[in-house]
């Protein structure tokens, strides 16, 4: 299967893989954070055992750029490591991984987080959805945004995951959509210290700089973590060259690289990217690299914890193996999702539920059980079954945390 990845992709593979927050413990953290943001320090540091065993050639984003291109002819397959949103936890759990086994890797920051207390609005949203399951609060719509029963709807009454609706959600609206919904969320919730989640701190430029002077490079991923297709050209060009510029004035380093907040892009965000001087930008495509293709529609494999364990639930040296080689693609059972998209101008009004049909949906909802621990999670659907065979699921406090540790896999 690598060698038909391999010849499928011109000759050499560009395995570009992603990841976001690196944590000491995550069992503890699973159950307060959106799982498929999560991979353990342990299980990070086999990943790149694993890619270096199987011939990798652990890489630059430079090197894949010049792959690529046509600049550098690669005698070995390409692994590039690359971490989204300058969550503190790289500083402290990927980074001292990263420079004792010499492996280098990017880090996309969005800039106005960094230096700062604030937390994602997806971080937010997902604490804020958990406070309101746990309370058995019911919102009242009115005072929020109009698309908030799109959100909320689905979550409440059972038919999806906090992670799989928020993904769903955050990739439709824009950035001020969301930034109403927390408000009135936690205006409604009463106020208070316990709203704002304790988790996902990001890191500071003294970090920034000190992994840069270790030769760690450092890419823009926006200034507020924004979902530009959904953005006017004149926010596209701000968020893009300010948050350029911003880690060119703080760390004294030349900013070449960008990642797609949620990995959506269009034309107009390529054409400002290559105006004002980069040379790549990754997408969260999980689909193979060929070389001679568009290095700003780089592709990426997002890892988390969960696709490294087995039936057991442990960790699995062939199934980590098998999604870096991509064999559950090459055999049909994943289904990537594309990010390129026509750039959307106007907010769209995609809210048709009714605040009566949720309530009456809410009445009939059952309870979710909680899963042992000890129990495999086996799925018989073969489109389904690589990103949940084996599972690990942790013992839930409360049905609300069952279900997300349950279903995990629907956060890409």
């Amino acid at each position: 299967m690598a060698a038909y990845r391999r010849s499928q992709s011109g000759g050499r593979r560009i395995l570009i893989v992603s990841y976001h927050r690196v944590v000491s413990d995550f069992t503890g953290e699973l159950q307060r954070s959106i799982p498929g943001l999560l991979i353990s320090q342990e299980t990070f540091r086999r990943h790149l055992e694993e890619a270096n065993a199987a011939g990798y050639e652990l890489a630059s984003i430079g090197d894949a750029v010049d792959v690529m291109e046509g600049r550098r002819t690669a005698k070995k397959d390409l692994f590039v490591v690359t971490f989204d949103d300058g969550y503190r936890d790289v500083y402290r759990y990927a980074y001292p991984v990263l420079k004792q086994m010499g492996v280098p890797a990017i880090t996309y920051l969005p800039t106005a987080f960094i230096n700062t207390d604030k937390r994602f609005n997806h971080d937010r949203l997902f604490h804020l959805l958990r406070c309101v399951q746990e309370r058995k609060f019911r919102p009242d719509y009115d005072t929020m945004p109009t698309p908030s029963v799109q959100l909320l709807g689905p979550i409440l009454t059972g038919r999806k995951t906090a992670s799989a609706a928020l993904d769903d959600f955050i990739g439709e609206h824009p950035t001020r959509v969301l930034t109403g919904i927390i408000d009135s969320l936690e205006q409604q919730l009463g106020g208070g210290a316990d709203l704002v989640p304790e988790q996902g701190d990001v890191m500071n430029w003294d970090e920034v700089r000190q992994m840069a002077r270790d030769g760690f490079e450092f890419g823009a991923h926006t200034l507020g973590h924004t979902v530009l297709t959904l953005e006017p050209t004149e926010v596209v060009e701000k968020e893009i060259v300010e948050s350029k510029q911003t880690i060119e004035r703080e760390v004294g380093v030349q900013v070449k690289d960008f990642a797609y907040c949620n990995g959506w892009y269009s034309d107009e965000m390529i054409r400002v990217l290559k105006q004002n001087g980069f040379r790549s930008g990754v997408t969260t495509e999980d689909l193979p690299n060929r070389v001679g293709g568009d290095p700003f529609a780089f592709k990426r494999k997002v890892m988390w914890e969960n696709f490294s364990l087995g039936m057991m639930g442990d960790y699995s040296s062939t199934l980590t193996v098998c999604q870096f080689d991509d064999c559950f693609g090459v055999l049909g059972m994943s289904h990537p999702v594309l990010g390129h998209r026509p750039h959307i101008l106007a907010p769209m009004n995609t809210s048709n539920v009714l605040v009566e049909e949720l309530d009456a949906a809410l009445a009939k909802a059952t309870p979710v059980d909680v899963v042992d621990v000890t129990a495999p999670v086996i799925a018989s659907d073969p489109a389904v079954a690589p990103g949940t065979a084996g599972a690990q699921v942790v013992v839930a406090p409360n049905v609300a945390l069952a279900s997300e540790a349950a279903q995990p896999e629907e956060l890409q």
